[in-house]
């Protein structure tokens, strides 16, 4: 069995502090809340139940610079875009992980040209050891070592998303 990095109570105790941060900074303000799919689907509908300002709509986006890989290929694509237009509207953007910082990069110089008033983002994990582009993570949940992690929506080679926790794979690799 894999090593629980994270516990199920550490995630609900700081989700719950990342809301009331949140709450605070956006107050008298409506969001826009951006998931990025697939793996920060359930911090997203978590984060989401911690939010007490009124939020104007819920959007998704799917991009990735993974494939099938631990590591990332380098070409970002985007597979699903948002419906409208986030043009004067304030942006919360969630992430489940930023690792060498690649796919957020983009992923916020294609906001910042839609321009928003403003944009934030939450991420649940950070890996300072991977940085390659240096991101602003205005809410994050936790700094974690260079492990390849799965669970809580994270996959395990496509699987895996629904464990509870984050847990650190440490079997060899089977795609």
């Amino acid at each position: 069995m894999d090593k629980i990095l994270i516990s199920q109570e550490q995630i609900k105790q700081r989700i719950k502090e990342l809301g009331v941060q949140i709450n605070r900074d956006y107050q008298g303000k409506e969001l826009v809340v951006v998931g990025v799919l697939t793996g920060a689907f359930m911090f997203t509908a978590d984060l989401l139940r911690e939010i007490k300002v009124p939020i104007e709509r819920l959007e998704f986006i799917s991009i990735s610079s993974y494939g099938h890989s631990t590591e990332s290929s380098g070409n970002i694509r985007v597979y699903l875009d948002l419906k409208k237009d986030i043009e004067n509207k304030h942006v919360l953007l969630i992430e489940d992980i930023v690792d060498t910082g690649l796919t957020i990069h983009h992923l916020m110089e294609l906001f910042e040209g839609r321009k928003p008033a403003t944009i934030k983002l939450a991420s649940l994990l950070y890996k300072p050891s991977r940085e390659k582009y240096k991101i602003n993570i205005d809410y994050l949940g936790f700094t974690i070592d260079n492990h390849f992690v799965y669970g809580y929506g994270l996959d395990l080679f496509g699987k895996c998303r629904q464990i509870p926790h984050i847990a650190i794979y440490s079997g060899d690799i089977k795609e």
